[in-house]
């Protein structure tokens, strides 16, 4: 498509004027998927399965990508007893893997096909890259206590047993302990599948 030099625009009918900006319009929002057979030979879902995907994320996301608003939007509905916001500021920064501010189908897809389908290391390394917020390869008490106050906060005060004020810190505090081997106030990743693996036999 060739802009019109903006003298031009001035001389064009305000009909066909819409029009152009219109087309210019759907010409950049729209986000197109990488072809289904490269995303199914990626990803551990059949072709069938992401069609059916597909079909729900542009009916949620027609412009074929979500911004972090609509994805909050979106999760709320889902923990309508609390408040999600800041969860899902953490969980659409670990769906928006290339850090562009905008979760395509194809980083939803990847992230859920790790989340449902992925190895134990898989979804341990996942899991590892949302308590790192900031992406240094670390994981921090800071960082884990925003992490555990955002999963408090989304599920509400409607829990029960009712908890204390203090009970993220102090889940934090014991997590801490039982991950941080060397004791160096930080969890690699290496700690944090150790400790989890760990559990997970237990």
């Amino acid at each position: 498509m060739k802009l019109l030099p903006c003298s031009a625009a001035k001389t064009t009918s305000p009909v066909t004027q819409n029009t152009v900006e219109d087309e210019m319009e759907m010409a950049t929002v729209r986000h197109r998927p990488e072809a289904l057979e490269l995303l199914e030979a990626q990803s551990k879902f059949t072709k069938k399965e992401l069609q059916i995907l597909y079909r729900g994320f542009k009916n949620e996301c027609p412009s074929g990508v979500v911004n972090e608003e609509t994805f909050k939007d979106i999760y709320s509905q889902f923990f309508p007893q609390g408040d999600s916001t800041t969860y899902a500021h953490f969980l659409f920064n670990a769906f928006d893997t290339d850090h562009n501010g905008s979760v395509s189908f194809e980083d939803f897809v990847m992230g859920l096909s790790i989340l449902l389908r992925g190895t134990v290391q898989e979804k341990l390394n996942w899991a590892f890259n949302l308590y790192d917020i900031n992406k240094d390869g670390y994981i921090t008490k800071e960082e884990m206590l925003d992490i555990m106050k955002a999963i408090y906060d989304m599920m509400g005060k409607c829990t029960y047993p009712i908890l204390k004020e203090d009970a993220p810190r102090q889940h934090v505090e014991t997590f801490f302990q039982k991950m941080d081997k060397n004791k160096d106030g930080v969890v690699t990743i290496d700690e944090f599948i150790e400790s989890c693996q760990k559990v997970s036999t237990q």
